[in-house]
């Protein structure tokens, strides 16, 4: 069994304009379904909830959904200085965030791309004022679009002396295009545009299909 190439679960479905299209029969090699940089703009600027996730003091994984502002490529969100995960992302600043085109508003723009994004990352605390004022306005016009009574008192209450900022610089990401997953199911999707295959779908995939003699 080659990792690279599966002829009997993948076949070219037909050729137009010297382009070759592709069509899956399963769903086992999921690392080919990237998004582009302008897909991943567009995800990240879209959506509204992003799943902070961190590693509690005796090891157990835990994440908690916050309303998240895309910035410069850093993921950026707020909660007060009480919480758990404050003192645990201050303990290791090692963390992970999940973003999903589920959390559109209500009236997205439906050409928008469809999936998940993963970030491994870093996390930074803020407590100055300055970059208080910037990410509160910018949540607020996020959270409250076109309606500045709601910006207002949405500034409002974020603006309390507990509420400290976290900053999450990524490292490496996991991304799930459903869209271009979907029209590789219909063959209708071009290979080039499937990404490369990750180890997991490549050396791994060998390791389970040997362990479980389907070679």
């Amino acid at each position: 069994f080659t990792a690279l190439a599966i002829p009997v679960k993948t076949s070219v479905a037909s050729k137009e304009n010297n382009m070759t299209k592709v069509q899956t029969k399963d769903h086992e090699v999921v690392s080919i379904y990237p998004f582009t940089e302008e897909e991943t703009e567009q995800l990240m600027t879209n959506a509204v909830e992003a799943v902070l996730m961190w590693s509690t003091k005796d090891g157990w994984p835990i994440g908690v959904t916050h309303a998240f502002v895309w910035h410069e490529g850093k993921v950026w969100l707020t909660f007060t200085a009480q919480r758990h995960r404050a003192a645990a992302i201050r303990r290791d600043n090692r963390v992970s965030v999940n973003i999903s085109s589920a959390s559109y508003p209500e009236g997205a723009d439906p050409s928008l791309p469809r999936g998940a994004i993963t970030f491994k990352g870093r996390g930074e605390f803020f407590e100055d004022r300055a970059t208080k004022e910037w990410l509160y306005t910018a949540l607020s016009r996020k959270l409250n679009r076109g309606s500045p009574e709601g910006e207002a008192a949405f500034y409002s209450l974020l603006d309390s002396p507990l509420r400290i900022l976290l900053a999450i610089t990524p490292e490496k990401r996991i991304m799930y295009n459903a869209g271009l997953a979907e029209r590789h199911m219909a063959g209708t999707v071009d290979d080039t545009e499937l990404g490369e295959r990750l180890a997991s779908d490549t050396a791994r995939i060998d390791q389970e299909r040997k362990a479980r003699a389907l070679d």
